[in-house]
């Protein structure tokens, strides 16, 4: 299946390494095929201020996995780079996220599609948009580029030159 989106970010560590890793690690997923990936960015974080900022890109992967697996397998991948649970929105190593599963609608106690947080993220949005503006959020019925114009985040999103470095792994 197409349309399922990842996002994928990092503030501690070599980052580039980690985004190239966790890529890596989805890459070797049963099932699973990395069609694309957005430039990488550098944002602002969110919620907590006090952190380095982040790199963050988005990924457009087809899986034969459900949305729960696929979850699971993520969450696994997280691990095995080092990461560990810390305060909601703190510093991590590794943080990848399910934002889109093709048009899938999925709420549940600690897993819900699309993620419930993407039309208030530009650091999310931004990618988003950048490998797939026409692509419509199942609840919304908008398209990502119209989403990205009507976000309230003001927060700094800039593309970074590290993408051709990443297409070098």
């Amino acid at each position: 299946m197409r349309n399922i989106f990842l996002g994928l970010g990092s503030n501690i560590g070599d980052k580039l390494e980690y985004l190239q890793a966790a890529l890596k690690g989805i890459e070797s997923l049963h099932g699973t095929s990395l069609l694309r990936t957005s430039s990488i960015y550098a944002t602002e974080p969110v919620g907590n201020k006090n952190q380095p900022e982040f790199l963050n890109l988005v990924a457009e992967i087809e899986s034969n996995l459900s949305p729960q697996r696929l979850l699971a397998e993520l969450k696994s991948i997280e691990r095995d780079l080092g990461r560990r649970q810390t305060e909601r929105w703190g510093p991590r190593e590794i943080d990848i996220d399910i934002l889109y599963y093709n048009s899938t609608i999925t709420t549940e106690k600690d897993f819900q599609v699309p993620h419930g947080e993407v039309s208030k993220r530009r650091f999310v949005l931004v990618p988003l948009a950048e490998i797939a503006p026409q692509f419509q959020d199942p609840i919304s019925k908008i398209s990502l580029s119209e989403l990205l114009q009507r976000c309230p985040d003001k927060s700094a999103v800039r593309k970074t030159e590290l993408t051709t470095r990443l297409q070098e792994h």
